[in-house]
């Protein structure tokens, strides 16, 4: 990472200033329910009591992983290349998703496998893909360096052009394997409980997961509480992408809507990188991978969706965001008792 990161702690100041607002508005105190308390969550975070968290904008990082080799995923690695012509096409979920509420949106090949230029795809390639962590360290310090560094940048371009908040997403087969290695190694949790099906694999090809995992962490014993130790030894290049990208909103009080597991997991390194980024953090919804919710657990987060999703590319995020856009309104456009000249008592 070129510079460091200074996040402050978020502002409960402004959060409180929010909560005596709401408490003046034409309802019943508290019958907005976790809207009302979204509302002062997002005033703490952008340090306005009337938060402006329009236009979203949503960041995927696509890369692959070498530990695809070993058969954990029901697609090749091929398709991360193929997803990637997808999204630049406009026909991935994340597109319909980001066209409905309105979000830029922007595509990173940080390592994909292959040469190829995909138009409309930003090339910022860090290597072809991470190497088999089953058989060596997934990438070297410098490049992970150089993903999370990536990443802050990209997503300081998005800031710069007025994004008020932030979708993290992804692309990447393998990378459910990868963020379960990464979440077991910095939570302390049994591997067993957080591993899922990912891409739909079945119960054999998941206990085969299963025993790849406890022999990577065998193999690394990387560092619970390194970042870059943890990243270098199990992670994607876009695991570190989206880390980066977090690192950043928080740095600009921007808030930061999560997705499913791997997002989250990138959340939890953020946090390992500097703690006060737990405070611009927003779960936007539970997915179907067990590891998701031992995660959210890590992070202290509840979700504010429960759908069933298991697709990632920061699909599920887009879908709780109209939530967000609701708290923000109901805060700036509610009229107050007084406003209305209807008496309180």
């Amino acid at each position: 990472m070129h510079k460091e990161c200074v996040i402050k702690p978020c502002d409960r100041t402004s959060g409180e200033q929010a909560k005596h607002h709401i408490n003046q508005l034409t309802k019943p105190q508290g019958s907005l329910g976790k809207l009302e308390t979204l509302a002062v969550r997002l005033a703490e975070i952008t340090g306005q009591p009337f938060p402006e968290i329009t236009p979203p904008g949503v960041i995927v990082f696509a890369a692959d992983h070498g530990i695809a080799e070993e058969g954990v995923s029901a697609f090749p690695s091929e398709v991360t290349a193929q997803m990637a012509k997808n999204f630049s096409s406009g026909g991935a979920a994340i597109n319909v998703f980001a066209r409905l509420i309105e979000a830029q949106l922007k595509v990173i090949d940080i390592g994909i496998k292959g040469t190829e230029s995909i138009p409309g795809i930003e090339a910022c390639k860090i290597r072809e893909g991470t190497s088999n962590f089953l058989k060596g360290r997934a990438m070297s310090k410098s490049e992970a360096s150089a993903a999370v560094a990536s990443g802050r940048r990209q997503a300081e371009e998005m800031f710069q052009s007025g994004v008020k908040c932030l979708i993290p997403g992804e692309m990447g087969i393998g990378n459910t394997t990868s963020s379960t290695a990464l979440l077991a190694a910095l939570s302390g949790q049994s591997i067993q409980s957080i591993t899922g099906y990912g891409t739909g694999i079945n119960e054999a090809e998941k206990q085969r997961k299963i025993s790849l995992i406890e022999q990577s962490l065998a193999l690394h014993r990387p560092d619970s509480k390194d970042a870059m130790d943890l990243l270098s030894a199990l992670g994607g290049f876009e695991i570190a992408g989206m880390c980066g990208a977090i690192l950043s909103a928080a740095e600009h009080r921007i808030p930061v809507l999560l997705d499913g597991l791997i997002c989250t997991t990138s959340a939890c390194l953020a946090v390992l990188i500097n703690p006060n980024v737990k405070d611009y953090l927003i779960a936007g919804h539970l997915s179907e991978e067990p590891g998701h919710r031992a995660a959210l657990n890590w992070l202290g987060l509840e979700p504010l969706l429960q759908m069933g999703l298991r697709l990632g590319e920061g699909s599920g995020a887009a879908l709780a965001y109209p939530l967000l856009q609701s708290a923000a309104c109901m805060i700036r456009e509610m009229a107050t008792f007084e406003q209305a000249g209807i008496k309180a008592e």
